[in-house]
């Protein structure tokens, strides 16, 4: 039984669960997701003042990586000084709600999980 469980969800690259997870387990993505979804289509400095504590360098990356998942478009304007934007595409749009149902559960055993840890620490004390 455990055997063909482990098997619907195999452990290297191909695996579309760890795949998709190993994405949004990163400190930012989320966050420039929930961002982008609140403002449609924003410049990087928006962002980066949006999400304060991010710094230029790891925006710059997880915006890159958004967009080669296909989940961010990025869209320059050939003007002087050049302009860049960023918006969600419609793939990107597909997961907020996704997203949103994380977040109201997150509010929702919060309190509980946090309970929990402390209990958890407790006994290892």
């Amino acid at each position: 039984m455990i055997k063909n469980k482990v098997e619907k969800f195999p452990i290297h690259e191909d695996c579309p669960v760890r795949n998709v997870f190993d994405r949004f387990g990163d400190k930012w993505s989320v966050l420039i997701l929930i961002a982008l979804d609140t403002v449609p289509q924003m410049r990087f400095n928006e962002l980066h003042k949006g999400i304060d504590i991010i710094s230029q360098k790891m925006l710059t990356v997880t915006l890159k990586t958004l967009e080669a998942d296909g989940l961010v478009k990025r869209t320059m304007f050939p003007q002087i000084p050049p302009r860049v934007e960023y918006a969600l595409t419609e793939r990107g749009k597909s997961l907020i709600p996704h997203i949103h149902n994380l977040v109201a559960w997150s509010k929702e055993h919060m309190s509980d999980i946090q309970a929990s840890r402390a209990a958890y620490n407790k006994q290892l004390v």
